[in-house]
């Protein structure tokens, strides 16, 4: 009897091999790694920021290095005239792009915003993490329903603890901010269904610039509410994201899936 050989080795396709994405809020943290990590699975990447080019330009030169095009785009998601022209940049730059991620918000915790009273964090939060990701989602859904653009998908950026609450001011901003969020992706996915599929990941304590700075208090509190006894990272957020926008998700819908290690109890 003949030996049998087995087939040669094949490389897989990367997973997101010819597909188009937008990432906002690209030039540093969860957003740049995310962008990233599409670009490693395959993907071409749009990437905003709202002032920060150099750091664009960064996440741009990584997507490169991946073998990937990217463009930058600025744009203050604030100003809702610069949030519909992010929409008209991007589907001009790839008419077929499919992957929409909505990473873009403010950073109330560090800098000179950390100074702000409650009501100006608040209405900050507002107009970019909640209004600006409608205003887009709204918008790009639209256009990907009518076109019937194949494995179209929309991603927004939650928060783990929104929907139980976390005491303090901003355990209150943040989970109304991104309970909003959660609610808006759960509806949309619905108006949307079947043509585009829509989902949140919701973060728990991820080392980004404000836990670079934390006190000691906050990095023993991050460490000892994940199960997994440590911070989380912006890969960590960005490996979910991936999986989510992509074929192997296809039977994922309106569905909040955290990265938080498993959440523990609060010391």
């Amino acid at each position: 009897m003949a030996k049998m050989h087995p087939p040669p080795h094949e490389t897989p396709a990367p997973q997101l091999a010819g597909r188009q994405a937008v990432v906002t809020g690209a030039s540093s943290g969860i957003g740049r790694a995310i962008a990233l990590e599409l670009a490693s699975a395959g993907a071409d990447v749009f990437l905003q920021a709202r002032a920060n080019q150099a750091g664009a330009e960064e996440t741009a030169a990584g997507i490169e290095e991946r073998g990937r095009a990217s463009n930058i785009f600025l744009a203050d998601l604030a100003d809702e005239r610069a949030a519909a022209a992010l929409v008209e940049a991007a589907f001009a730059w790839r008419s077929d792009l499919s992957i929409w991620v909505n990473c873009a918000g403010v950073d109330v915790l560090t800098g000179e915003a950390a100074g702000w009273t409650f009501e100006e964090k608040l209405q900050a939060l507002w107009q970019v993490d909640v209004r600006g990701a409608m205003q887009l989602s709204r918008a790009v859904g639209q256009r990907l329903k009518a076109t019937q653009t194949p494995q179209a998908t929309i991603l927004n950026i939650g928060w783990d603890q929104a929907e139980q609450g976390q005491a303090g001011d901003s355990g209150e901003m943040f989970a109304a901010v991104k309970g909003a969020v959660m609610a808006f992706t759960r509806s949309l996915a619905k108006s949307l269904a079947p043509d585009v599929r829509v989902n949140c990941v919701a973060p728990g304590w991820i080392k980004t610039a404000w836990g670079d700075e934390a006190s000691d208090y906050w990095q023993q509190r991050a460490v000892s509410e994940s199960l997994l006894a440590r911070w989380g990272t912006p890969e960590d957020v960005a490996q979910v994201a991936r999986f989510l926008v992509s074929p192997a998700a296809e039977f994922v819908n309106g569905q909040i899936v955290c990265v938080n290690g498993g959440l523990g109890t609060t010391p």
